[in-house]
């Protein structure tokens, strides 16, 4: 009998308890921003473990007091809807903890890291590039806001979370659409088979296969042509073979006169011998 009385003022308590106890979520400002992966023209701007986000530049500046940080939340697409805002410091996800709890935060900036106006005449396009440091993955100190090369293909959902200084959200913004990293093929389903192949590819292939084997006979040719010259030398001349001799018929002519005349007389060649004056 006495229950039924005692249930009005067990409402009240819980009333009062519930509008007593601080509700850090409910002043929490959704911002009407979506991120998204950018729109500039690069190469690599999603690949198999990153993928390079827009800046959201004067997206958060009016609900953000000097100190306060800008964080990306990095989540699996089918686990964004349990992520649960930190709401101190010490509650911040680390990068491990996206293979356990499905999600993380990376990437901590200052809102005058992100100015509203785009770099001019800069080095780099203005991008979050998520995934963008291997050295985490050896670092065994790494601090909770490594940007760790991701782990799987996804899809992952991301959203920006400003926080002050004690690590209590100020406001947020959207869930991105899904994103997928790209996808490498196993070297066992990479299809060999020619039939499959397109027929100007045949082609090609087998006018460079030709070329490759005149270029080869070429070569081959060439070299057999130059190295005979070593081993079967140019024929003597007759003069100077090897194994007989040959000299020059000299002539009576290529005698100087001087040596001409010193001959005995009926020496001279072509003529008979003088007879004799002696009995």
């Amino acid at each position: 009998m006495g229950l039924p009385q005692r249930q009005p003022h067990l409402q009240l308590l819980l009333l009062v308890v519930t509008l007593v106890w601080p509700q850090p979520c409910m002043s929490l400002e959704l911002v009407p921003y979506t991120p998204r992966i950018t729109a500039w023209d690069l190469e690599g701007k999603v690949t198999a473990t990153t993928f390079s986000l827009e800046q959201p530049r004067c997206v958060l500046d009016r609900h953000a007091r000097g100190a306060d940080t800008l964080w990306l939340v990095v989540a699996f697409s089918n686990a964004s809807r349990d992520f649960q805002n930190p709401q101190t410091l010490a509650e911040i996800p680390a990068s491990p903890q996206l293979l356990t709890d499905g999600h993380y935060m990376t990437l901590p900036l200052a809102l005058d890291q992100l100015p509203c106006e785009d770099p001019v005449g800069g080095s780099s396009a203005p991008v979050l590039r998520v995934g963008n440091d291997p050295g985490c993955l050896a670092d065994l100190h790494q601090p909770p806001y490594c940007n760790a090369p991701l782990p799987s293909p996804g899809p992952y959902r991301v959203k920006f979370l400003l926080m002050d200084t004690r690590g209590s959200p100020q406001a947020e913004t959207m869930w991105s659409e899904p994103i997928a990293l790209h996808q490498g093929k196993s070297p066992g389903s990479i299809d060999t088979w020619p039939g499959r192949r397109s027929g100007d590819m045949i082609v090609i292939t087998s006018i460079l296969s030709s070329l490759a084997g005149l270029l080869l006979l070429a070569f081959l040719a060439a070299s057999t042509v130059r190295f005979s010259s070593l081993w079967w030398p140019e024929e003597a001349p007759e003069q100077l073979r090897i194994g007989s001799f040959m000299g020059k018929r000299y002539m009576t002519h290529h005698i100087p006169p001087s040596e001409a005349a010193t001959l005995p007389v009926g020496c001279e060649p072509g003529l008979d011998p003088l007879p004799s004056l002696s009995p």
